[in-house]
């Protein structure tokens, strides 16, 4: 079984309470179940024959998780409870005990592996159906790019693969990755900006750990307009950033701090540690689409950790989180790229 492979976070995780408060669905359920201790203790009853995936219970708080590694980035002992937790619904799927709800979602979404590709220079920008639904991202990122990049290839399109990994549908994952992968390269551009932070991911960790190599240099937004060495003419003010669970906690990359210090931004404090995660659900991608509620609930903790709800200019570096935070938490949010182009 693919959890096997974290034998480690299994037999450790199963008696820790160190990581609870660090579970943004536990707190939000205020249930034992979702939590990593007791997830760990489940699958440790999978392991023993004590536990099946027969369980729907079970099976649902596995996909109640949001992922966001933050158990994972804080552990002390640095077991990798989230990449059980992604091991364990690769192996749900493989059991053939996927929920409905998702086995109608990765079926959609296999379907949807096709990109084009429009305008011309040595430099893309992919914008991900998450990221292309926004207008406003969508228009300061075609801001940043006439400014750094003068023309420009703008690729969309469906699935590359992140999400049906996310979902443990890995073999799918892996031939919507390869399929990308080529089609970048078929492009032959030489650099490649992702502002989607699951898609970043993608790119550069799940892509390599497939054996796919891509012939551009891949940059996150923040990371293209530092390599690039913008200049910008206005400050953008009092703001407070959500740190991003993907770019904080899976890929290690500090590129949106670094680009918030070059706009000389006044950063505040969010919420009342720098462990949480208030991205409501990021790291799961499609929480929303399988259990909006929960999402709702993500967000209404998320909005009642804010200083000023009605006036406070809160920053996240995904489509994703912004979505969430204005919907269901009425709380003032804006990308990364639009206080950057704002600030031009």
């Amino acid at each position: 079984m693919n959890i096997d492979n974290y034998e480690e976070a299994i037999m450790n995780c199963r008696f820790c309470f160190m990581c609870r408060h660090l579970s943004a669905i536990g707190q939000v359920r205020c249930t034992e179940v979702d939590t990593p201790r007791v997830r760990a203790a489940m699958l440790y009853g999978i392991r023993n024959g004590t536990n099946s995936f027969d369980d729907a219970d079970f099976v649902d708080a596995l996909y109640r998780q949001d992922l966001s590694a933050s158990c994972r980035r804080n552990c002390v002992n640095g077991y990798d409870e989230n990449g059980l937790a992604l091991a364990a619904r690769a192996d749900v799927v493989e059991a053939g005990k996927a929920p409905e709800k998702v086995k109608r979602l990765a079926a959609k979404l296999a379907k949807t592996s096709e990109w084009k590709a429009n305008g011309k220079g040595a430099v893309a920008i992919f914008l991900d159906e998450t990221t292309a639904s926004d207008k406003d991202e969508v228009a300061a990122l075609g801001k940043l790019l006439k400014r750094t990049a003068g023309s420009y290839v703008t690729i969309t399109g469906g699935s590359i693969g992140k999400v049906l990994k996310v979902l443990g549908y890995l073999p799918e994952a892996k031939a919507a990755a390869e399929r990308f992968a080529a089609f970048l390269n078929a492009l032959d551009v030489k650099e490649i900006v992702v502002p989607n932070p699951a898609a970043f991911d993608a790119l550069n960790n799940d892509y390599p750990a497939w054996g796919l190599k891509l012939k551009a240099k891949v940059f996150c937004t923040a990371g293209f307009l530092i390599a690039k060495k913008v200049k910008f003419a206005k400050k953008p003010g009092a703001l407070y950033y959500l740190a991003d669970d993907f770019m904080r906690n899976y890929c290690k990359c500090d590129c949106p701090e670094r680009l918030l210090a070059v706009l000389k931004a006044e950063l505040k404090p969010f919420g009342t540690n720098d462990e949480e995660s208030y991205n409501c659900g990021e790291g799961a991608i499609v929480l929303d689409q399988l259990d909006p509620a929960l999402v709702k609930a993500l967000a209404e903790y998320v909005a009642a950790r804010a200083d000023n709800p009605k006036t406070d200019q809160i920053v996240t570096l995904g489509v994703y989180a912004k979505r969430q935070l204005v919907r269901y938490g009425k709380l003032k949010v804006k990308t990364l790229a639009e206080i950057a182009a704002g600030s031009l």
